[in-house]
């Protein structure tokens, strides 16, 4: 079974199509490297090149729906409709030749994200859900794990960025977790792709602070939609207001949120 309603095939076409373009810049990271200036001027033409063809593509379909992007900013028209994009999200990674990134795209409806797209060009994963079908990668369904004891889970974290205002306090948050787990915490540098592996299964439990709509809003429907739980620090669901993020399997959500207090 797979999901082919109007809207995924849209995000499907856009990512595919915009996809192209980030795979050959990627091989060209490499030789960048090298040179005096770096290789940030050319990222910053990708994430543009990218967001403009899924712009366009997004638009051509439905030209009605207002828009969030990273690069962009917004694009005002429908206020019911909304797409949310990333159009690189793990540059960091993308800069330094690592093949761990994603294009991120959510669709909202009336504030609640509806369905989502996180693709992973490089090892052509494409992670896809909406409200109420379920959630996919590659049109297998995917659902979060059943581990219920933190010490055996696998817990994915992000941050802090050089000068946050909360560095101290992610720090002892990150504290406190590697005493409570087996396995060392892994910062794999992409926010969506950590939710991504969240709803496959691939890990436990994910948080983090200071995300930007666009690195979740993909994120937290295929979460929900894979059998997890999405909220704030605090268990609510005031993960924008708050800048917090907590996303789990459905088992360990309430001792995640203990450890965070």
């Amino acid at each position: 079974m797979k999901l082919n309603s109007a809207n995924i095939n849209i995000l499907v076409k856009a990512c595919r199509k915009a996809s192209k373009t980030l795979i050959r810049d990627f091989g060209e990271i490499e030789n960048l490297q090298v040179s005096i200036k770096g290789p940030g001027d050319f990222v910053s033409a990708s994430d543009k090149k990218v967001e403009k063809i899924l712009i366009d593509e997004l638009q051509k379909a439905r030209p009605d729906y207002s828009i969030l992007s990273e690069e962009v900013g917004e694009i005002n028209n429908d206020k019911s409709f909304k797409w949310i994009i990333d159009p690189i999200d793990g540059t960091s990674n993308f800069l330094h030749g690592i093949p761990h990134f994603a294009i991120s795209i959510g669709l909202e409806k009336d504030k609640e994200i509806i369905c989502g797209i996180i693709y992973d060009p490089i090892k052509d994963e494409m992670f896809v859900a909406e409200k109420g079908n379920g959630a996919y990668l590659n049109n297998q369904r995917i659902r979060v794990s059943s581990r219920s004891k933190i010490k055996d889970c696998l817990l994915f974290t992000g941050g802090p960025k050089y000068g946050s205002p909360n560095r101290e306090l992610s720090m002892n948050e990150y504290n406190k977790f590697s005493s409570k787990v087996m396995v060392p915490i892994r910062k794999l540098g992409s926010g969506s792709l950590d939710m991504a592996y969240v709803a496959a299964g691939r890990c436990d439990g994910f948080w983090a602070r200071n995300l930007n709509y666009w690195d979740i809003a993909a994120g937290i429907i295929l979460v929900k939609e894979a059998g997890g739980f999405v909220t704030d620090f605090y268990g609510e669901n005031k993960y924008l207001e708050n800048k917090t993020i907590l996303v789990t399997n459905s088992k360990i959500n309430k001792e995640m949120i203990e450890i965070l207090k």
